[in-house]
C-alpha cells in the first residue's frame, strides 16, 4: 500500500520518510495553515542541497495557476494536489504540465459521486477527504461508506483522519475498494503542526507494509 505522508515541514523527518521507503511527502503551500512548508526552514534549495529524493505533492488551496506552476518548478514537485474550489478548467491547465490530484471535501450529503463527473477528464487522480469549516484537515474521519460504489476507474487517496489505530479498518475497506491509490496521513501522526511523531509513522509503515 501507497502512504503520503502529508504536512512535512522539517529536512531531518523528510530523510527518516525516504529512510523508511514513504512513497510521497506532501508540502502545503497554503499560507493560513500551520503546516506551511516553510514554517521551519525548508527552501528549494535546502532540498536541493540535501539531495531529496522522495516524490513530492505540492497542496495547493485556490491557487492561482502561475503561482501552482513557479511552486512546481522551483520545488521540483512531482505532483499537484488542488484542495480548494478549483475548477475544472482549471485542474485541466494544471493537469496539462504535471501529475494533478483533485481533492474532495467529504460531508453527508451523499452527493460524491455527482461531484467527481465535471472532472473525470481534468484530474489524474482524486483524494476524499473530510469536510471541515476551514481548508484543510480536521483530524476526524468521514463515512467511508460513501466511497462504495462510486464505479469510477480514477484512482484516488484515501485521507481524513486516518491514525496508528485504523489498520485493520484500512485493511477491510482497500480489500474491497481496488482504486485507493494511496493512503494518506498527516495530524493523528503529529507531536504539533507540521511536526511528526516519526516513531508512529514507522510503526504505521510498518503494518501496512504486511498488507
Amino acid at each position: 500500500m501507497r502512504l503520503k505522508v502529508c504536512g512535512m515541514t522539517k529536512m531531518a523527518q523528510l530523510k527518516e520518510l525516504e529512510e523508511l521507503n514513504v512513497d510521497f511527502a506532501g508540502f502545503i503551500f497554503y499560507k493560513p495553515s500551520p503546516r506551511y512548508v516553510m514554517n521551519n526552514g525548508l527552501t528549494p534549495h535546502v532540498l536541493k542541497t540535501e539531495k531529496i529524493k522522495i516524490n513530492r505533492v505540492g497542496v495547493f488551496v485556490n491557487e492561482t495557476a502561475e503561482n501552482v506552476l513557479k511552486c512546481v518548478s522551483e520545488w521540483k514537485l512531482d505532483m499537484v494536489q488542488l484542495h480548494g474550489d478549483e475548477s475544472p478548467k482549471y485542474c485541466e491547465h494544471i493537469s496539462n504540465h504535471i501529475t494533478t490530484i483533485k481533492a474532495f471535501r467529504i460531508g453527508t450529503d451523499n452527493n460524491t459521486l455527482y461531484r467527481l463527473f465535471p472532472y473525470i477528464e481534468s484530474a489524474d487522480l482524486y483524494l476524499f477527504d473530510t469536510l471541515g469549516k476551514k481548508f484543510g484537515g480536521t483530524g476526524e474521519q468521514f463515512d467511508w461508506n460513501q466511497l462504495a460504489g462510486l464505479n469510477s476507474e480514477k484512482p484516488y487517496f484515501l485521507s481524513g483522519g486516518i491514525g496508528p489505530d485504523d489498520i485493520e479498518k484500512i485493511k477491510e475497506f482497500c480489500s474491497n475498494e481496488k482504486n485507493v491509490f494511496a493512503l494518506d496521513v498527516n495530524s493523528k501522526f503529529e507531536i504539533s503542526p507540521g511536526i511528526k511523531d516519526m516513531k508512529l509513522v514507522k510503526e504505521f509503515v510498518d503494518e501496512i507494509n504486511k498488507f
